[in-house]
């Protein structure tokens, strides 16, 4: 009967949606809350075990399984779970905590009226940033309105004029709390006259910088549906996640544009490349062409585009495989419409 049960849960396992962690995304979870019903890994297991009135967790492979616990599983279906408490992305490690509870504990992604600081469309309210010259961190008032378009940025309190305005149609925002250097540090990015550009921000409070995050991955979402009607909720998802490594130059992957920066907190990229869809020419392969100069990086990566070939060294095996998976996923996702101009704009560009 022990293996029947086990056996059970290894097929829920199985299903499409459950081979990553229901809450940051690491791959092959070991760990299922029989209670919520949704698998996660063994880092996110230890924080729900510190909310036992809401999540009850057990090892699928170690623990043994009683019937009930099978029965509460299947009942509350690991799969569509996942989809129940699904929502636009999960934080940094660091601030997983702060994420788990928000999304357990007090259910803020499931019921619309507790959803209130990330969806009503305006927020603000005072963010550390660093200046660009100096490197210093300064308290600056930040302005949030889908109304505008827009998040802004004051350089004084009683300043009419922002400083800088970052249109929401461009903007995307990741917890960088090891490049910042501060545990509730974020990354926002936008286009500045074509161009990337970064800020970065921090807040004292775990919880404030995390609604902050969803606010700003809220109205990109809201405007990506507005944008685009005829879209379904995953064409239109707001991707969160940043491949980055440390190499000769600092690489940072955000949506399709693939950025290389001097220093990792360099506020503009040094150069770019966007990485199309397969259906419009885009292929990653994994090695160098035996034809390379100096041909001795056993960890190296192809990517073709329609126009040239684009060549990367990593220093491991694992890096290699994590940035290939990487690349391979934006290649087989197929463009958006509001994508092809963004691709138009790199062809053209000096």
């Amino acid at each position: 009967m022990a293996k029947e049960r086990r056996r059970a849960v290894l097929e829920l396992l199985q299903r499409p949606g459950n081979e990553r962690c229901a809450d940051c995304g690491a791959p092959d979870p070991d760990w299922a809350s029989y209670t919520l019903g949704v698998f996660i890994c063994l880092s996110c297991s230890g924080i729900h075990r510190n909310i036992p009135q809401v999540s009850k967790v057990k090892s699928i492979r170690l623990d043994a399984w009683d019937e009930a616990q099978v029965e509460s599983s299947m009942c509350v279906g690991l799969e569509a779970a996942s989809a129940q408490w699904l929502s636009l992305s999960s934080p940094g490690r660091l601030l997983r905590e702060q994420w788990i509870r928000a999304k357990y504990e007090r259910q803020e992604f499931i019921y619309p009226e507790k959803q209130e600081p990330y969806s009503a469309g305006y927020r603000e309210g005072f963010l550390w940033k660093r200046g660009r010259d100096n490197g210093q961190f300064l308290s600056r008032k930040f302005v949030l309105t889908e109304r505008e378009g827009a998040l802004k940025y004051f350089n004084r309190n009683d300043a009419k004029e922002p400083k800088a305005v970052m249109k929401i149609e461009h903007l995307n925002a990741t917890f960088q709390p090891a490049k910042i250097g501060h545990p509730h540090g974020l990354q926002v990015t936008y286009l500045k006259d074509n161009s990337t550009r970064n800020i970065f921000i921090y807040h004292e409070d775990g919880k404030e910088i995390v609604d902050w995050f969803n606010a700003l991955r809220a109205a990109r979402f809201h405007y990506l549906q507005v944008a685009f009607p005829g879209a379904s909720d995953a064409d239109v998802s707001v991707s969160s996640r940043q491949t980055e490594g440390f190499r000769k130059r600092w690489f940072t992957m955000d949506d399709r544009r693939l950025m290389y920066f001097k220093d990792p907190l360099d506020a503009f990229a040094r150069g770019e490349v966007f990485i199309g869809s397969k259906e419009s020419g885009y292929t990653v392969l994994r090695g160098l062409p035996p034809s390379t100069q100096g041909h001795h990086w056993p960890h190296g990566i192809t990517i073709v585009t329609p126009d040239r070939k684009f060549l990367f060294a990593c220093e491991t095996e694992s890096d290699q495989r994590e940035w290939v998976a990487a690349f391979q996923k934006a290649v087989d996702r197929p463009m958006l419409p509001q994508e092809y101009a963004v691709e138009a704009h790199f062809k053209h560009k000096p």
